[in-house]
């Protein structure tokens, strides 16, 4: 049995769960999120907790077990306590400003480059070289800093661009420079 998939998933105070059939909504402090999962897992939530069940131990079911109990556990932690990513700016020049909810970025190009927030992700920009994404749903944190990083990902020679705060850039050496004929 899957030793992800048969953990119960606490409810913390103030987090409420409902169930019909496969789609799950999770109501917190933080927001709300609903999502849909694959008919063949059971879910049940009592007690304050919340268990996943797969019918038979085929492989397919065994995948889905672990997935849809992560997921779940995914949606209660965003709604308590969300969700955030750190983005860093390196690059002389480079700077990150916000309007609003749109994120201007000046990064090297000859114009500058406006991404607006989806719903549900709040930006915040503490000093110019430093970008936090935060939300409650953690794909859609994670996708929307994969987009904002994707402007101008970091290049391995200066190390020039948008990273994330933990990511470590693998350098290369320029050219030698001397020597050929």
């Amino acid at each position: 049995m899957s030793r992800i998939g048969r953990m119960p998933i606490a409810v913390p105070a103030g987090v409420d769960v409902s169930v019909s059939g496969s789609t799950v909504t999770v109501k917190g402090p933080k927001g709300s999120l609903t999502e849909t999962f694959n008919s063949n897992m059971s879910i049940a939530a009592a007690d304050g907790a919340i268990t996943v069940t797969r019918p038979d131990d085929t492989n397919m079911n065994k995948s889905l077990h672990g997935l849809t109990r992560t997921l779940i556990a995914n949606m209660v932690e965003g709604v308590t306590n969300g969700f955030k990513k750190e983005l860093q700016i390196n690059g002389i020049g480079y700077r990150a400003e916000l309007k609003g909810k749109e994120l201007i970025l000046t990064v090297g190009y000859s114009h500058k480059v406006n991404i607006i927030a989806p719903e549900g992700i709040t930006i915040e920009v503490p000093d110019n070289t430093k970008i936090i994404i935060s939300g409650a749903d953690k794909q859609q944190v994670g996708q929307f800093a994969s987009e904002v990083r994707g402007v101008r990902p970091p290049e391995p020679y200066k190390g020039k661009g948008i990273k994330y705060a933990d990511e470590r850039i693998r350098r290369k050496e320029g050219k030698a420079g001397k020597g050929g004929k």
